[in-house]
């Protein structure tokens, strides 16, 4: 027996009212523009040619690049550990990236902290690096950081708190225990004696923002299980010999997941957020990786440079703000109090 509780066409009411809240739409156009753009970042910056004909063979050096990572493709002699920028120059025909540079290679040839130009459309850092490149990349780690946190979160808090809701007694009083003992610790303290510990990994950084921040989804969730868990459905769904689970997760949890997604936007923009500060600061990151952050902190000492402020601090600033409207715009299309109809 399924769940009665949302009719079929709650699903089209709640897009049709998002689209209708013209922040939250633009947003999320711009939340899948940048996913885009992070899927596609080997193919818009890169060092390593599109297509490349060398000594009357033809490459796709970014395709093969993908199957030597995926372990189905190996580099064949002429490219073995080579130098694409000089050998993209003895190529008889070459298609290069738009930006043909990458985020992490340093180029002598390249000045150092050049100012936006034809050649570096955003500018160089400290080391010649383009900064186009670092960002465009860096949406890559960004967005993955934000979406690999949230998803540790929302297992631990929809897990957690559909039990605490779901049984009460001692399991709803020892779990809401453990959350505010959760709630106490300080994450960036945490990180920071992880960082001490241990070298610098960004999969530590998800790690520890998914484990030391799952306590608000779980909360929301307890919540909706006491609210949901009374309903004659659920009530017919035990009596017709459903397992604890089914009911719970078949039953239950779909009626419970709106304000679970609000939260999980507000929480990508968080994590984003966060990985950005730790990189501002140079804590937990490996100082080879290019992020948003990293960029930000090379402004502290090179005002001049105001290039590495103005544009990584952007983006910071519009995927931020894009997901906090996204997630504002799912509030209120999921409420039905909003606009008076209910689902």
């Amino acid at each position: 027996m399924t769940s009665p509780a949302l009719p079929q066409r709650f699903g089209s009411l709640v897009w049709e009212r998002l689209r209708g809240n013209r922040p939250a739409w633009l947003s999320l156009w711009l939340i899948a523009g940048m996913a885009g753009m992070a899927l596609a970042a080997d193919l818009i910056a890169n060092e390593k040619p599109l297509y490349m004909e060398l000594e009357g063979r033809s490459y796709f050096p970014v395709a093969l690049d993908y199957g030597v990572w995926l372990g189905v493709a190996r580099w064949p002699e002429p490219l073995l550990n080579a130098d694409f920028q000089r050998l993209a120059e003895r190529a008889e025909r070459v298609v290069r990236a738009p930006i043909p540079y990458s985020p992490q290679r340093v180029d002598i040839r390249s000045e150092t902290f050049a100012a936006p130009s034809g050649e570096h459309l955003l500018g160089t850092d400290r080391l010649g690096r383009d900064v186009a490149a670092g960002l465009i990349h860096g949406a890559r780690i960004s967005l993955t950081i934000g979406l690999v946190v949230v998803g540790i979160q929302a297992l631990i808090g929809i897990t957690l708190g559909a039990a605490a809701g779901y049984y009460g007694g001692m399991i709803d009083m020892a779990i809401s225990r453990l959350i505010e003992m959760m709630m106490s610790v300080p994450t960036f303290f945490v990180i920071i004696t992880v960082a001490a510990v241990f070298p610098p990994s960004i999969y530590l950084i998800m790690v520890i923002l998914g484990l030391t921040g799952w306590m608000g989804i779980a909360r929301y969730i307890r919540s909706e299980f006491l609210r949901v868990r009374a309903q004659e459905f659920v009530e017919a769904a035990r009596s017709l010999g459903a397992s604890d689970a089914r009911v719970m997760f078949r039953h239950i949890l779909p009626n419970a997941l709106a304000p679970v997604l609000v939260a999980m936007a507000f929480g990508v923009a968080t994590a984003i957020l966060s990985e950005s500060g730790l990189s501002f600061l140079g804590i937990g990151v490996p100082a080879h990786l290019v992020t948003w952050g990293s960029i930000l902190a090379e402004a502290r000492a090179n005002t001049f440079a105001w290039w590495l402020a103005v544009f990584p601090g952007a983006a910071i600033f519009l995927t931020v703000t894009a997901y906090n409207l996204l997630g504002d715009g799912l509030r209120d299309a999921l409420d039905p109090r909003v606009t008076g109809d209910a689902p």
